[in-house]
């Protein structure tokens, strides 16, 4: 540093400087210095190193560092390599005023600290970018876990921060936190609800990224796009925003769809009701050549060959899943509202519209055909 101090002090006399004035411009030089080549060590680690990592990585097979060493993780850790060489600097430009030297370098080290926890939480965020569009159980744990891991580097950034100002060994603060657990546990209560109600959702398969839910007490009925910490955000059919708490999922109910949507097809059950005084025996059909010692067929209602028919029907309508079973039944003990029929079928069509529209088309068929039986639909007296 002593040859430093004379390099410099030979170009402030070279340039016509003398006298008092020689230790002033001569640290005004060495801070300006240290600054430039602070930043000249990041300028480089952006311009240089940073695309030699990404062709690095780039050329590899796997994905994982793809996404983790990714380009805003390496700039955001260039930003720490300024303040690595300003602290190296420091005694070799503020050797002879340490209470100068003292202030500077809490400075840096606070510029530190931060730049160092925001590289972690950038690299803890690039997580996000190895799931899929439907998040798996064991993701959305590890999701939960880096909600939890930033919560406690951003707290632990804060304490170290603190101790610095303060000149304080940072382990005396974090051991004067354990009188105040209490106070803290109050504070971060939702967060450790929403953690422990996060793992009861995974941990149980109970819901993932992309599920379309619905939760009648909150409004939501739409598919699920963030799960975080504390909050699951639900995207509604009309584009409207529904925010809830992983703790009212767990502790509450709520439909999960996904099931259905992965399935073949949607199940549609619809009841009719009759009314009785329609319903009338018909006689069968006896062949002609037919022996007259042979038992004559039984006779049937007009309602039994209806329920046949529309069975048959709906077995080969090409807007149902001929794999699964159509059934139509009598659904209720007999009632004053008529005769019940249920009509059960699995439509091809899962969405909304096609579904719907196929629905109400198979049942207006279902109101008219009935009439070619004598069948009337069940209408109260109007007084």
């Amino acid at each position: 540093m002593e040859k430093v101090k004379i390099a410099i002090e030979s170009l402030i006399g070279w340039m016509g400087l003398s006298g008092e004035y020689v230790p002033a411009v001569r640290y005004a030089i060495l801070v300006v210095l240290a600054f430039v080549l602070a930043w000249l060590a990041g300028w480089l680690c952006r311009t240089f190193v940073v695309p030699v990592l990404l062709k690095i990585t780039n050329k590899t097979d796997v994905k994982w560092d793809d996404v983790i060493f990714n380009r805003k993780v390496l700039l955001s850790a260039c930003r720490i390599i300024p303040a690595i060489v300003i602290w190296l600097l420091l005694p070799l430009v503020f050797f002879e005023y340490p209470k100068v030297e003292e202030i500077v370098g809490r400075l840096t080290a606070i510029y530190f600290t931060i730049m160092t926890v925001r590289t972690i939480i950038v690299f803890i965020d690039s997580f996000k970018q190895l799931e899929s569009g439907q998040r798996s159980s064991r993701q959305q744990y590890l999701y939960s876990v880096c909600g939890v891991l930033k919560i406690l580097m951003i707290f632990i950034s804060v304490i170290v921060v603190i101790a610095i100002i303060i000149n304080k060994n940072p382990a005396t603060l974090f051991a004067g936190l354990g009188a105040a657990s209490a106070i803290l546990m109050l504070a971060f209560q939702d967060t450790i609800k929403g953690l422990v109600a996060g793992i009861r959702l995974t941990a149980n398969d109970m819901l993932h990224i992309g599920d379309w839910i619905t939760v009648p007490s909150a409004g939501a009925n739409g598919k699920v796009e963030e799960i975080a910490l504390t909050m699951v955000k639900v995207r509604n059919f009309d584009n409207t925003i529904v925010t809830l708490s992983p703790q009212s999922l767990v502790d509450g109910s709520f439909q999960n769809w996904q099931g259905m949507i992965e399935n073949e097809g949607r199940k549609q059950v619809r009841r009719v009701y009759y009314d009785y005084s329609s319903i009338v025996t018909e006689k069968p059909e006896i062949p002609e050549d037919q022996d007259p010692q042979e038992k004559a067929p039984l006779a049937t209602t007009n309602i039994t060959r209806f329920r046949q028919d529309i069975e048959q029907w709906l077995t080969q309508h090409p807007r149902t899943i001929d794999s699964r079973p159509s059934l139509v039944k009598q659904a209720d003990t007999p009632q004053a509202t008529g005769c019940c029929l249920e009509f059960i079928f699995w439509l091809k069509s899962q969405d909304i519209i096609s579904y719907e529209h196929d629905t109400s088309d198979i049942m207006e068929y279902i109101y008219a055909a009935g009439a070619e039986y004598g069948l009337k639909v069940y209408q109260p007296a109007v007084s």
